[in-house]
């Protein structure tokens, strides 16, 4: 059986996920082996990840260091809008983004460093994107 037949969603997924496809499983597993905490892809998971991300700003860490973080969490708050919403990634300029079946796009990762300078909000981007 090759890796197309053993998970066909795979297989109809765009390229431009695989980063933050990746990203996000790495985040997850992050998550869930360093800070005990686990993150489900469900729309509720995302009041956790603004909290640690503000955690994280109270901390006083400078973007530099968190900045891999932050890339991680905007892709798992992605792919909780893919889920939730149908959408899908893309990739230009090496930025990734989400289009809705509406043809809107989003772009979690900038929303993640946002939340870190403390003007955003993974959670209300996703009701907004989800609708």
């Amino acid at each position: 059986m090759n890796a197309t037949s053993a998970n066909p969603t795979r297989a109809t997924r765009p390229s431009a996920a695989n980063k933050p496809v990746r990203w996000a499983a790495d985040t997850v597993a992050t998550m869930r082996e360093g800070a005990r905490l686990r993150l489900d892809y469900s729309a509720q998971s995302l009041w956790r990840v603004d909290r640690l991300i503000e955690e994280i700003r109270r901390e006083g860490a400078p973007y530099a260091a968190v900045h891999t973080v932050l890339r991680g969490f905007g892709a798992y708050a992605g792919e909780v809008i893919v889920r939730c919403a149908g959408a899908e990634w893309w990739e230009t300029g090496g930025e990734h983004w989400l289009r809705t079946p509406d043809g809107r796009l989003w772009d979690p990762v900038d929303e993640a460093r946002r939340c870190y300078e403390g003007d955003g909000s993974l959670r209300l981007l996703c009701r907004e994107a989800v609708g």
